[in-house]
């Protein structure tokens, strides 16, 4: 069970937020999950825009290093920015709607210094909405306003 509230995984702060919780953790998958409200940065009408797909993706993984930082003792548990690098294959087959839940699973592939490359899938119930390869830099470098 994940017992630290998001805002102690995340680098973001509201309304920037794109992760509700951190639902799984192993050292290779991380799940997540984010109730689409209206309120947010990337809804556009009733719907989601692609951006805010691609950031649930990256805050995703944001959250799972997180989780990482809390709870391995040889880390400092010091929140760290991470920088999208790349975005591959990726395909959104719709955008989800306002009251939709989404449920994002990142999965590692290879870790190297500072880039980690993921597989990610989010899913509406069993649907399968959006799939990408995704490459993320992370600084050495704490958010200023934590």
């Amino acid at each position: 069970m994940i017992s630290f509230p998001i805002l102690e995984l995340l680098p973001h702060r509201p309304p920037f937020i794109m992760v509700d919780e951190l639902t799984y953790y192993d050292p290779v998958t991380a799940r997540s999950r984010l109730t689409v409200r209206r309120d947010n940065p990337f809804v556009e009408g009733d719907f989601m825009e692609e951006a805010g797909l691609i950031e649930n993706i990256a805050q995703t993984c944001a959250a799972r290093t997180g989780y990482k930082e809390k709870t391995e003792p040889q880390r400092d548990g010091v929140i760290k920015i991470g920088y999208i690098g790349m975005l591959k294959k990726m395909d959104i087959e719709r955008c989800p709607r306002v009251g939709e839940v989404l449920q994002t699973e990142t999965v590692i592939g290879d870790e190297i210094f500072n880039s980690t490359i993921v597989t990610a899938t989010v899913l509406i119930e069993k649907e399968i909405i959006a799939k990408c390869e995704m490459k993320i830099f992370l600084t050495d470098k704490a958010p200023a306003a934590l």
